[in-house]
């Protein structure tokens, strides 16, 4: 069953994140896709999965296909470039009128 959220993600593709559990717990990783209604993301060698193919061709082999599956934003935390460390995301609204994402880590613009 997926649960619609409200479509607003603390997480951009391009962010590098840390796993926080399930099986990949601990490892580390660029986020490839995010899906914001899902509030889920899709995180380079996270949630690896092996899928057969059948040949489409008689006299050609099948093909295996490794593919990433989307995790939950709740188990994944951004890592500051700053510091280096698991961090929370906060927003600062700036004097133009902008918002800017701050790691609550370090303090700084992420």
């Amino acid at each position: 069953m997926t649960h619609k959220t409200s479509g607003k993600l603390k997480i951009k593709k391009g962010d590098s994140v840390k796993v926080l559990s399930g099986k990949d717990k601990g490892k580390t990783g660029k986020v490839l896709r995010v899906y914001p209604t899902l509030g889920k993301v899709v995180v380079e060698n996270v949630g690896v999965h092996t899928k057969f193919e059948k040949s489409r061709r008689p006299g050609t082999p099948g093909q295996r296909i490794q593919a990433s599956s989307p995790i939950s934003v709740s188990k994944i935390m951004l890592i500051d470039s700053h510091s280096g460390k698991p961090t929370r995301v906060g927003f600062k609204t700036l004097d133009n009128g902008t918002k800017q994402r701050i790691a609550k880590v370090s303090g700084k613009a992420v």
